[in-house]
Parts: C-alpha cells; structure tokens; sequence
C-alpha cells in the first residue's frame, strides 16, 4: 500500500488493455475521426422525407452506420483519456469526439418529431410494413415517448445545448480525476503513504487504523477545500435535469429519467421502502463490526476495515483470474471460453498508475471486445471487481454477438445484473469450500455482506438522496454546500443507525460519487442486485434450466423493456419480492457472520 503510484509508461503492457483492435493508433483514429464528417453532414437530408416505410428504412440504416462509428470513435477517446487523464492529447480527443457526437445528435433532431407528427393510421401501418421491421421496437418505443417529444426547432435547439448539459460533470470529473491533490499521509509506524482517488477505499481497508483515520481526514480535508465548486457543479446538473423535464412535459426529473427505459415510478418507491424496512438488519451489521474490532467507538474510517485481523489474503492477478474462471463454470462452457478469451486477449487495464481513473468499469463499442478498467491491488475485493466487470462484458459480448446494432445496447436497468451474478458465484464458490477455518470463512462472509452492504444499502441511501436533491431544485430551493451536507449527513445517520459516530468529513462524501451526475442512476444497482441474487440462487439450485434462461436473458440486449427482459429470466420487479427476499438473504448471511464471531471468541478463549 506503501508503493508510490508508477507513471504508466513504467508498467508491463501486458497488463495493459489492447486498444489496437479499435484503431491500430492514435493517428489512425484522427483519420476516421476527420472520416466521419460526410455521414454527419449528409443526416439533415432526410429531412421532409420521414413519412414513408421506405424512407424511415433508410434513415435508420443511415443513423445506424453514423452512430456505429461515432460510438468507436468516442469508446476509444475514453479508454485513452482513462489511461492518463492529466494527457492534453486523449483530453483533445475526448473533447472534439463529443462536440462532434453533439453536432451529429444535433443534425438529427428533427427526426422524431418528423415521425411523430405522422397520423396514426399512418404509423400503424409504417409499423405492419416488412421494410421497418429490424427497426419495429426502436420505433414502438418512439411512439410510445410522443407525448414528450417536442417540435423539430425545440428538440434541435435542445440537442445544442448537449454539451452545455455535460459542463457539470466534466467539471466534477476534472476536478475529483486530475487536480485535487490530497497530502500524503502517516501509517502507524511513521511511514508516509502516497493518497490518491484511485488508491483511497484500499487504504480504508487496511488493518491500520491511524492510516485509515489520517487517510479519512486528508482526504475529505481536500474535498472541503473545494465544496463549493462540488455543491455549484451538482447544482447545475440537476438543474440541467429539472429543466429538461419541465421542458418535456414530466412531472419531475425523475419521471423523466425512469420513463427512457419504461420504468414505474413505484419501483423506485417500492425499493427504498423494503430498504428501509430492512434497516435493523444493517444495524445489526454495523454493530457487528463494532464488536470484531473491539473499538469503544465505531467511525466512518472503520467499516470498510478488515473484521479478520491479520489474514486478509492477498492474490496475485494470476490468481484472480483462475479465481473468477472457479466460479463462473456453473453458467457453462461457452461462457468460460469467453471468459477465458477476454483474459488473453487484454480486455483488462489491470493495475493503478498516475493520473488513471479511478474505480473500475466495464466499455467498449458494438465493433470492439468489451474492455474493463481495474484498479487491482491484490485484495479479495480487488478479485471480486474483476468478477463484476467481467460479468458486464460478458452480457456486452452475447449482446453484440447475437442483437444487430440497433438493438445491441441493453437498458442502464439491468446492467448491473450479470455483473453481480458474476460476484455472487464468486463467493458462494469460496464458500463452499468444507474445510475452511472460521476466521477465513468470516472474511468471505464479510465481503458477501460488504457487497450487499454497498450495493442495496449504500446504493438506496444514495438514491435517497438523489431523489430529495431534485424535488428540492424543483421546489426552488438552493443547492448548497449547506443544504447538500446536510441532507448527506442525515441520511448517513438514518441508514448507519446510532452506533456509528459521525465525524464532520461524513458529509463532503456526497461530492465525490460520480454516479450523481448521470441523474436517477444509483438505484438501478440496488434493484440489479436484488435480481442477481434470485438469479445466482437459481443457477447453483437449478443448475441448467436456470442457466439457460439467464444466457437468454444476456442475448436479449436492447430488444425489449427491462422488465420483460428480467421477467423471462424469471424476476418480477412490479413487486417488492425480489428485494425483500435479498435483503432476507442479508440477513442469513448476517446471523451466519454472527455464529462465526462466536465460534471464534470460544476458540480465542480457549
């Protein structure tokens, strides 16, 4: 944890992603990217011709092909800007992809509405016609948002302001990924350790207390510093929000937001009541954690700490790989020969460097493998992200391999499914394992409880937050470093319970999560993993008929709503059952760390 962070130029390029099969360069993506003007500029031309089967065909294979190569040309700006993101080169190319992406949605704006303003015996039978048929859902889904589509001068003038819309979030991004400069920190024995974004959960993870107290502290002491720009750029992109949807005709940001992917409202609702419902479960855990590790009193740099001191393993990436094959075999052969394909062929940007960003993630465009940024530093959680992102690639790749392109991109909803499915096979694999001692068996149950912990819990509480934050800009009231913190630190009492003790930086944390500029997305994970919990129960219980019914899920992509989808997998989420019965599931896992605590005080004891 020590280890100076290495500029990337210093690692092994074969623990580097291979962006080659994109583009064999950076100069041969200038040359497509200068390519790509003509299918822009030759979009408006369909313009006054949208009211036949034969012209609508023709325009979407169009759209289709542009977007195809705007989408590979703006996957591989990313990934390069993810390498470094202090690069001026990949923050060029990041910048001009976008203001391009913008003048191409711009060009296009006037198709919808054009379609839209058909009669509807014409749409009907533009839709029984056989020529739209590869483009029959893309639009049924249209006619179904008509009543929020607005004119072809309104709908341009909004596609203008696309990259005005994206200001706070690039200002966040910037600002969290390549200037905030955190003082480095001491351990216990005196030693000066290196802060960063990418490195600081791992260093609330470690066994050393001071560390992960002064790590705390220095951390949101620079945060602090820089408040009122957060509380500014978070203001303005949920205004950006609200404004949108007033414009459009919704009853409130989130409406909006819920109503692209077809979404009730009341599951959203449904999902933070059976959260709060499930609350004495989550104290019981933060209590738990209290008695582990013996503290008079539990802070918020306590409970991502190990509850096993002294053997939290390490593993090589070697390891962790043969570790994610192990438990992903029960989804069959196919599926780990894909696997197995990603790791050889360089899907992954395994290990930190300077100026990468931080966290993980999963991309990658309908014509790439799918590409997965890590952050790996060895821990079982560190193994477990790799499961995750895997599991996202892998439902990417029978997508692309199975939908054409129109239909390929499956719904933010239930993209955190297959990821989670993936982490839960993991653990339950290195639980069943019979001859584990009680202390190891205790750290899995940790992280078994860890992911629920901050994927349901966590997840909701910032849904929560979220949710209060735009009805609060809607309301007209102000979004400032006060109210925001506020809010913050009230939900972080409601959902941690009266053992945590709430230090003052608990509430700058809002600032830092990036998912709150991508407006009504956080509660998607919560809801995601509720369904892979019911799913990962299903495979190990029912083996091949449950196996058979999630690849089908995967392939499906784009194809139908999210909860069609998730419905033939066999999860219903137009009732709380799914997430009432995983957060029963915590509470199993709970009593079962509870027992193990016990067993482990007698031997102590002993």
């Amino acid at each position: 944890m020590s280890e100076i962070l290495k500029e990337r130029r210093e690692l092994d390029p074969q623990d580097q992603w291979d962006l080659t099969r994109m583009y064999a360069s950076d100069a041969e993506w200038e040359t497509a990217f200068a390519a790509v003007d003509p299918q822009i500029d030759a979009m408006p031309s369909w313009e006054g011709k949208l009211n036949t089967a034969e012209e609508i065909r023709g325009f979407y294979d169009a759209y289709t092909d542009l977007f195809r190569t705007l989408g590979n040309l703006a996957v591989y700006a990313n990934l390069r800007l993810s390498e470094d993101t202090r690069a001026a080169d990949a923050q060029s190319m990041e910048a001009r992809i976008t203001a391009k992406y913008v003048r191409a949605i711009s060009g296009i704006a006037f198709a919808q509405p054009e379609i839209l303003s058909l009669p509807d015996e014409t749409m009907r039978k533009i839709l029984q016609d056989p020529r739209v048929e590869p483009y029959r859902f893309v639009l049924e889904d249209l006619v179904r948002e008509k009543p929020h589509t607005l004119s072809a001068p309104e709908e341009k003038l909004l596609a203008r302001f696309g990259e005005v819309f994206g200001a706070p979030k690039n200002i966040a991004d910037n600002l969290m990924d390549a200037d905030l400069v955190f003082d480095p920190v001491q351990n216990q024995a005196g030693e000066t350790v290196e802060l960063s974004g990418s490195n600081y959960i791992l260093l609330q993870t470690s066994e050393d207390r001071t560390l992960r107290e002064n790590s705390f502290r220095s951390f949101y002491r620079t945060y602090r510093q820089h408040i009122n720009t957060f509380a500014a750029s978070y203001s303005g992109a949920v205004k950006a929000s609200v404004a949108e949807a007033a414009a459009r005709h919704y009853s409130s940001s989130r409406a909006m937001s819920m109503a692209g992917e077809n979404i009730p409202e009341p599951v959203y609702d449904n999902l933070v009541s059976a959260v709060r419902g499930h609350l004495p479960d989550m104290y019981r855990y933060v209590s738990l954690r209290k008695r582990i590790l013996g503290l008079q009193e539990l802070h918020y740099y306590d409970v991502y700490a190990p509850l096993t001191q002294g053997i939290s393993a390490r593993y090589t990436y070697d390891q962790a790989k043969q570790m994610v094959l192990d438990a992903v075999a029960p989804l069959g052969e196919e599926y780990c020969s894909i696997v197995r394909k990603g790791f050889s062929e360089r899907w992954i940007d395994v290990y930190p460097n300077k100026g990468k960003t931080g966290g993980a993630y999963s991309s990658g465009n309908y014509d790439s493998s799918p590409y997965i940024l890590t952050n790996f530093t060895g821990t079982l959680d560190s193994v477990s992200t790799i499961a995750h992102e895997m599991g996202h690639s892998m439902h990417t790749w029978f997508s692309n391999h199975t939908q054409p392109p129109q239909t390929a991109d499956y719904t933010l909803f239930v993209a955190e499914v297959a990821s989670t499915v993936n982490e839960n096979l993991l653990i339950e694999h290195l639980l069943s394992r019979p001859d584990m001692d009680p202390q190891t068996r205790l750290a899995l149950l940790n992280q078994y409880l860890e992911n629920f912990k901050g994927t349901v819990f966590r997840q909701t509480m910032f849904a929560e937050f979220e949710r209060e934050a735009h009805a609060m800009a809607e309301r007209g009231e102000a979004l400032n470093p006060a109210s925001l913190n506020a809010l913050y630190e009230g939900l972080v009492k409601d959902y941690f319970g009266p053992e945590l003790v709430m230090d003052e930086e608990v509430a700058y944390e809002w600032a830092r999560i990036p998912h709150f500029y991508r407006p009504f997305y956080v509660y998607k994970y919560a809801t995601g993993y509720s369904c892979a919990v019911a799913l990962s129960e299903a495979v190990l219980r029912e083996g091949e008929p449950a196996v058979k019914r999630y690849l089908e899920f995967l392939h499906m992509g784009g194809s139908a709503y999210p909860l069609d989808e998730l419905r033939h997998a066999g999860v219903d989420l137009t009732t709380p059952a799914p997430v009432n019965a995983a957060l029963d599931k915590f509470g199993l896992i709970l009593s079962q760390a509870e027992r193990c605590v016990e067993e482990v005080e007698r031997q102590t004891k002993k």
